[in-house]
């Protein structure tokens, strides 16, 4: 284990100790890099774009992960019952956009969602409708949720179809022959037996939800009014960095960030292991 613990402690570990190091600094004019305590996570506290950033993502990990799971959930039930025809080709075919990478992703749908240059600009043409702006500032938190939602169901459902796989046949045989229906094999045998790997598939989400970077940053381009600097917290945090040259305060912002992600992802974790003891 000592080589993977030395990659593991020189990738990982060190620049989260190197970041909470410098949310304790802050860059001055006159003195450079000095010692400012926590004052920095007091700035963060009450800083109203961060919060904005935060309650932004928040709405839509309450939003988007149940809709991405439930599809997930639905679609691999429906794999493993084995009355779907060709259900291999099924499988593939939902997994596909998992290989998509999320940059290519994010600028097909964006040139898709586009009005005058994309696939709701030819139906709007073609109907002679008006269709939302799907790139405007009420939609855009939609449309990379639809983006998202898109990405990542195949890799879900792959998740929830492993479960399903090793369930015991048994179990199935049991039940038919007591009679029960497809439904009631579903509540009482298949959702109680996956349980676990939906609560993994949850907290993964949950993460991704938190982290979400890649999408709005590549609409910004096609949408610059409706994707701002702080539209979520990693967005801020690098806009802080890169654009504003405030190492410490995007440090500060990126571990309150984390700390909420672990907090959150834990008590879903807590709720799952109670709900199966």
């Amino acid at each position: 284990m000592g080589p993977f613990m030395a990659v593991f402690a020189l990738v990982f570990l060190a620049p989260i100790v190197y970041s909470i190091y410098l949310s304790f600094y802050r860059q001055r004019l006159i003195g450079g890099n000095s010692f400012v305590g926590i004052d920095n996570y007091k700035q963060a506290l009450t800083d109203p774009q961060f919060w904005s950033a935060a309650g932004r993502v928040s709405l839509f990990l309450v939003i988007q992960v149940p809709i991405m799971l439930g599809i997930a959930l639905l679609v691999a039930l429906a794999i493993d019952s084995g009355r779907l025809y060709g259900r291999n080709f099924f499988r593939i075919t939902i997994f596909m956009p998992y290989a998509v990478p999320a940059i290519v992703a994010s600028f097909m749908w964006g040139f898709m969602y586009g009005p005058r240059f994309g696939l709701v600009g030819n139906i709007e043409d073609a109907f002679g409708i008006t269709l939302p702006s799907f790139l405007s500032p009420e939609w855009i938190l939609a449309s990379i949720g639809n983006i998202v939602t898109w990405e990542f169901v195949g890799y879900n459902m792959l998740i929830f179809y492993s479960a399903l796989r090793v369930v015991p046949r048994s179990l199935y045989e049991a039940a038919e022959i007591d009679g029960a229906g497809q439904w009631r094999v579903i509540r009482y045998i298949k959702l109680p037996a996956i349980r676990g790997a939906i609560v993994i598939a949850t907290i993964f989400s949950i993460i991704g939800s938190f982290q979400l970077f890649n999408e709005p940053s590549i609409l910004k381009s096609l949408a610059p009014n409706a994707v701002t600097t702080y539209f979520t917290p990693n967005i801020y945090a690098y806009q802080l960095s890169f654009a504003g040259q405030q190492y410490n305060y995007s440090a500060t912002v990126a571990i309150i960030i984390g700390l909420i992600t672990m907090v959150v992802a834990y008590v879903v974790q807590l709720r799952g292991m109670r709900k199966e003891i």
